[in-house]
Parts: structure tokens; C-alpha cells; sequence
């Protein structure tokens, strides 16, 4: 997703990042707030494209049946991050717990020991996802994080977290599959050309 940085305003001093989230939140509908590291950033609602690419992402783990059982399939969940203490991050799609809604932190967000797995279709901001969110989620030992690159035309896939990072960092290119780890619950591997396709945008018809 594309986002860009807030910074408070500056009237008798900041008020909580929570609140300016909040606000922001109000003030822009549709709009994806988050903290990482300290910062607000606020994201535009998704293209066209990303949404299609999400859609697709979302099918190869339903078919796996991975939203039914134990675990559950899930856009737009909050997960609260330790980095900070008002740190949270909105992955596009995630993998949890399926009692993931017995464990709330803060904020309408989750304890990321229900993650199993999180998502995110990158649009032009394009090195928070590669960059600011793997450091978040890996901090957060949230084990596996996929990344369709839709700038480079890559998926990664990020295992094993570290303080601050990632132990293995697998890049798949189109024509190859990008497998997960059977650690998620089910053996599910991501089609890069076809998710590279849908999250392109169609070159329109020329009207007649």
C-alpha cells in the first residue's frame, strides 16, 4: 500500500499517537492508519489491482482449508506490534488462530502470537513493505511473511524471525512457485506469474 508519514500537531505539546490515529482514522474513511516504529502513516483505499491480486492471494489458502478449523483467512486484521508502545500494523491479509478474537491487545488489534502468517501487496510505497514492516513483524516473531512485489515482479517470502529481521529470505520470480512453509497448517504454494498479472493494471479499451 502506499502511505505517507504524519507528523502531530503542535499545539500544547503531541498527543498520544493513539489519538491521532484515531482522528485520522475519522477524518480520512476508507483510509488505512497504522503505527511502525513510532510513525503514523496513513494509506490511501487500495487500487483496483491490489484488490484483485488480494482476491487471488485469498484463494490458494481457502482451498487449502485454511479458513475453517483452526485457523482463519482474514483482510484488514490489526496486529499490535511490540516495537513501540502504540505500534500497530494492518496487513492486507493474514493467517491467525481461529480463537484469534480471544486474544485482543489494544485498539481493536491482536496479540501477534495468533499470527501464523501475514501478507502485504505492495503499491508505490513500496520499501515500507520490504524494509519497515519486515523489521516490525520479524520483532513481532510473526513466523512467516509473504510479499507480492508488484513493483519488481518478485513474491518473498520471509521465515524464521530474528530481532529485527528475518532468517530466510526466499525471492521467487514469474514462471516459479513460492512455497510456504507447512508450519501455516496446509501445504499452499503462490503462483507468481498469475498474482504478478493481477496485481498489473489492464491497459484500457480505445474508444471507437
Amino acid at each position: 500500500m502506499s502511505a505517507a508519514a504524519v507528523e502531530h500537531p503542535c499545539d500544547d505539546g503531541p498527543e498520544p499517537l493513539l489519538v491521532t490515529a484515531n482522528r485520522l482514522a475519522e477524518q480520512h474513511p476508507g483510509y488505512r492508519v497504522e503505527i511502525i516504529g513510532g510513525v503514523i502513516t496513513v494509506a490511501p483505499p487500495l487500487d483496483g489491482p491490489h484488490a484483485r491480486a488480494l482476491t487471488k492471494l485469498m484463494r490458494p489458502f481457502i482451498m487449502a482449508g485454511l479458513d475453517d478449523g483452526e485457523t482463519a483467512v482474514l483482510q484488514g486484521i490489526g496486529l499490535w506490534l511490540p516495537g513501540g508502545p502504540e505500534d500497530y500494523a494492518i496487513p492486507d491479509l493474514a493467517l491467525v488462530d481461529a480463537d484469534f478474537d480471544e486474544h485482543p491487545i489494544e485498539y481493536n488489534c491482536y496479540d501477534p502470537a495468533v499470527f501464523r502468517l501475514v501478507l502485504e501487496v505492495t503499491s508505490s510505497n513500496y520499501n515500507s513493505d520490504l524494509r519497515h514492516k519486515v523489521a516490525a513483524y520479524a520483532e513481532a516473531k510473526v513466523p512467516v511473511y509473504v510479499i507480492l512485489d508488484r513493483k519488481h515482479g518478485r513474491v518473498h517470502v520471509l521465515t524464521e524471525p530474528l530481532e529485527g529481521s528475518y532468517d530466510r529470505h526466499e525471492v521467487y520470480a514469474p514462471g516459479q512457485q513460492a512455497p510456504l512453509p507447512a508450519s501455516i497448517g496446509a501445504e499452499v504454494s503462490l503462483d507468481v506469474a498469475e498474482l504478478i498479472q493481477a496485481g498489473r493494471a489492464k491497459p484500457r479499451t480505445p474508444e471507437t
